[in-house]
C-alpha cells in the first residue's frame, strides 16, 4: 500500500510535467495567429490604398478638363471681342467680332507704310482693315498667317504712289488686290470681302 501511495505522487508529478509541455502549442499558434493577422491587414491596406480609381472617377476627370478647355476658349473670344493686344513677340492680336447673318469681322492692326513719290518726299499710308469672313473657323485659320499676311502686304502697298488711291477706282482697285492676296494666304479658306474702315495719307 505504501508503494501505491508512493507511487500516487510520482504520477501526479508526471501529470504536472507534461502541463508545462502541453501549454508551449497554444503560444506558438497564437503568435502564427497574429501574425497571419498583421500580413492579412498589411495586404487589405495595400489593396485599398493602391486601388486604382473606379471609371466613374476617370471619367469625370475628362468632363473637367473638356470644360476648362472650354471655359479657355470663350476667354479667348472674350479678349479678341475686347480688342486687347497680344503680349510679346506678337504685338497687337486683331480683333474678332460676330456680325450679322453669322459672318465674322476680322479686323487687323493697323497698317502703317511709307508710299514711293515722284519727288522722293516721304508720304505714309495708314490704312485700317477689316475681313468679312463666313465662319469662325476661318479666323482661327487666318491668326496664324497674320504675319506672312501683313508681310504681303507691306510689300504690295509700298510699290504703291499716292494718286494710285485717288478716286472710288482707285479705293476699288485697292480692296481687290489686297482680297486676292489674303484668300492666297487663307487658302483653302475663303475670305468674302475686304473692307477700308480707315485710310489716311500723310
Amino acid at each position: 500500500m505504501a508503494q501505491n501511495d508512493k507511487e500516487a505522487p510520482e504520477g501526479e508529478e508526471g501529470a504536472e510535467g507534461e502541463g508545462p509541455a502541453k501549454k508551449k502549442p497554444p503560444i506558438l499558434i497564437i503568435a502564427i495567429a497574429a501574425a497571419v493577422l498583421v500580413l492579412g491587414g498589411g495586404g487589405a491596406a495595400a489593396f485599398f490604398l493602391l486601388k486604382p480609381k473606379p471609371p466613374a472617377e476617370a471619367g469625370e476627370h475628362g468632363a473637367e478638363k473638356k470644360e476648362k478647355k472650354k471655359e479657355e476658349k470663350k476667354e479667348e473670344k472674350k479678349e479678341g471681342e475686347k480688342g486687347k493686344e497680344g503680349a510679346g513677340a506678337g504685338g497687337p492680336a486683331p480683333v474678332i467680332k460676330e456680325g450679322p447673318d453669322g459672318v465674322v469681322f476680322y479686323t487687323l492692326p493697323d497698317i502703317v507704310v511709307n508710299m514711293q513719290t515722284a519727288d522722293g518726299k516721304s508720304t505714309f499710308l495708314k490704312l485700317k482693315l477689316t475681313f468679312e469672313l463666313p465662319d469662325e473657323d476661318t479666323a482661327e485659320a487666318l491668326t496664324p498667317n497674320l504675319p506672312r499676311l501683313q508681310d504681303m502686304f507691306q510689300s504690295f502697298l509700298r510699290e504703291l504712289r499716292p494718286e494710285d488711291l485717288n478716286g472710288s477706282q482707285g479705293t476699288y482697285q485697292l480692296r481687290v488686290e489686297l482680297l486676292r492676296r489674303v484668300n492666297l494666304v487663307a487658302a483653302p479658306a475663303k475670305v468674302n470681302a475686304v473692307l477700308i474702315e480707315e485710310m489716311l495719307i500723310n
